[in-house]
């Protein structure tokens, strides 16, 4: 498991939070997040805001 993966599973309402504030076109409906799918969670926060995996990635690890 990534340290991305780590991080998700371990501190997601503090995650989702700080990245509902960054992005505000997310909704609870993209931050859903079902344990062992981070990827395709990270597509969901790239496609709604159009940043790189390696922005959203480098914004999570900030957290």
């Amino acid at each position: 498991m990534s340290s991305f993966e780590d991080k998700i599973k371990g501190n997601w309402n503090e995650i989702k939070g700080k990245l509902k504030q960054e992005y505000g076109e997310l909704t609870e409906d993209d931050l859903m997040h079902d344990e062992g799918r981070a990827d395709e969670l990270l597509g969901k926060i790239q496609q709604k805001t159009g940043k790189s995996k390696e922005e959203v990635k480098s914004f999570i690890d900030s957290i």
